[in-house]
């Protein structure tokens, strides 16, 4: 059975053994689901077994205890991916893609209750991120709000405040609403527009619209005892995009996709780091900053 889903305006494919493999993800995938397309940018399959091949470790991400742990290998002309939820976790899902990351077949883990869910969401992000990377796309670990039909993008380390400062701007800045708390997409179009969409993918927080803003400003969240905000200029303004994208950056034509579109939002969209509390203060004094700069623009 194919199913077909749409986010940012690429589609792509997901084929189950039937209607009745639900895998736990039909509330966040269901406002992005279209009819099947006859040309999509990836499919993953999912699948009872997987021939043994060689591999060749290329990357194990580091990780902090509570996030999703990744090994990627080269094997023969595809790669392997293995991912648990955790480093000291056995692997729940091993993802064997093609070369062009364009298809994908997922094995599950035997006897590990729940794990389709987090393999197949993990799988279709990840394939997602590589199949985009030049398209002029980026998928961004960052919480978004959208107020007056502008995205605000607040980009941190896990655990350093990124969804609290955006409880901040619900509790404090009128006309605000999330929509997005963990990956948002970020779109370059050729006209120049950048445009920030929902997508299924918003880590613990439920929040899945198939809804999109144009891009109003990024802030980066540090944590400090007093707020401020300061303006980045262009060198600065491009790292801190480049540490909150995701994307495999050994690959040459993903990394030059990546450098591309990075430096064309940069030039296009205002980039903040915001040194602050937690605390309604710290909104107020934000969005003073960010709403001037559109309003000025």
């Amino acid at each position: 059975m194919t199913r077909a889903f749409k986010v940012a305006g690429h589609s792509f494919h997901l084929e189950v053994p039937g209607p009745e493999f639900r895998f736990g993800l039909v509330g966040q995938y269901e406002p992005f689901e279209v009819p099947p397309v006859d040309r999509p940018l990836f499919t993953l399959s999912l699948v009872t077994t997987l021939p043994e091949r060689e591999r060749t470790l290329v990357l194990d991400s580091e990780t902090d205890p509570g996030e999703t742990k990744l090994r990627l290998f080269r094997s023969g002309d595809g790669w392997i991916v293995e991912m648990a939820p955790d480093a000291r976790m056995p692997v729940w899902g091993t993802l064997a893609l093609s070369e062009d990351f364009s298809t994908g077949e997922l094995l599950l883990a035997r006897d590990i209750p729940g794990n389709a869910a987090f393999a197949v969401g993990n799988s279709l992000m990840l394939m997602y991120a590589f199949c985009t990377a030049t398209l002029g796309t980026l998928e961004m670990h960052a919480s978004v709000i959208r107020n007056a039909g502008r995205a605000y993008l607040f980009l941190a380390r896990s655990g350093t405040g990124k969804s609290t400062h955006s409880q901040q701007w619900l509790e404090a800045i009128p006309g605000s609403e999330l929509l997005n708390d963990d990956n948002p997409i970020v779109r370059v179009f050729p006209d120049g527009r950048v445009r920030v969409f929902g997508s299924p993918w918003s880590g613990k927080t439920p929040c899945y619209r198939a809804e999109e803003a144009q891009a109003g400003a990024f802030v980066r969240i540090r944590r400090c005892p007093e707020n401020r905000i300061t303006r980045l200029g262009l060198v600065e303004a491009y790292a801190s995009l480049y540490s909150s994208c995701s994307g495999f950056r050994a690959v040459k034509r993903m990394a030059d996709g990546l450098h591309e579109t990075i430096g064309a939002i940069v030039t296009k969209v205002p980039c903040f780091v915001l040194d602050c509390r937690p605390d309604h203060d710290a909104a107020r004094v934000c969005a003073a900053a960010v709403t001037k700069e559109v309003a000025d623009a």
